[in-house]
């Protein structure tokens, strides 16, 4: 008897007939080592791009031919720079956009980091530096940084539909845009963790009359699974893979 012809793998993400697809892969900056244990914010200071390890996974997962956009802070182009080092082919140009920077905290800017939220209440579910409504004095809310992201997640898209669009950006443009693809609902944003260089997709979906978003990942760490699948297939005795 002849085995029956099993059906093809149907990815999860496939783009629905009619459907126009728009991917979002946003990357946050590398991990800032000058700061001192002090608030940021939108304080124009570099970042560590030497872990070569990191840099080739992300490199490898990116997609080619797309749009790229970085931030007005230099610390997202040293990011940016680090991934086409690490063998991903540079696109022609990268526009740098002030509606992707990081929030801007302020009065807060330098402050000491733990000695800030000691001194905040404890108020579950802000999982930030203060609930969204509450402007940074001399600087902004949440809800102002995520207003001036959605303005922008709505220009690109009109002006890219259906193709991929790279953005290197920082922890807080990344959970606004969630918020945005969580329909519009920017302190859910919040409750997701972003860590240095990690992947996160968005895909914008479009069809007559109707648009929505698929969240393919969140915080993707492709170095990781690197790193796993290295360790399981190396020969007996050997010393597991070690990240740079």
């Amino acid at each position: 008897m002849s085995n029956p012809v099993k059906p093809g793998f149907v990815a999860q993400h496939t783009v629905p007939a009619g459907a126009v697809a728009t991917r979002w892969w946003w990357v946050r900056h590398a991990p800032v080592r000058e700061d001192g244990g002090c608030i940021y914010g939108q304080t124009d200071i570099g970042c560590d791009c030497s872990d070569r390890v990191v840099f080739d996974a992300v490199a490898r997962i990116l997609p080619r031919n797309a749009t790229w956009y970085a931030s007005n802070l230099k610390r997202t182009h040293q990011t940016a720079d680090a991934i086409w080092a690490a063998g991903f082919p540079k696109p022609e140009k990268m526009t740098h956009d002030a509606a992707f920077a990081e929030q801007h905290l302020g009065e807060w800017q330098g402050l000491n980091r733990a000695a800030f939220f000691a001194s905040r209440p404890i108020e579950v579910g802000t999982y930030w530096f203060a609930p969204i409504d509450d402007p940074a004095p001399g600087g902004e809310s949440f809800m102002d940084l995520y207003n001036r992201v959605k303005g922008a997640i709505e220009r690109i898209n009109a002006a890219h539909t259906g193709g991929d669009v790279v953005v290197v950006a920082h922890g807080g443009t990344i959970k606004a845009a969630l918020g945005v693809a969580l329909g519009n609902q920017p302190e859910r944003g919040l409750a997701f963790t972003i860590d240095n260089v990690s992947v996160t997709r968005l895909d914008h979906l479009a069809s007559a009359g109707h648009s929505g978003w698929r969240i393919p990942m969140v915080n993707q760490q492709p170095w990781i699974a690197d790193a796993s699948h290295n360790a399981m297939h190396q020969p007996s005795g050997a010393e597991p893979a070690k990240l740079a």
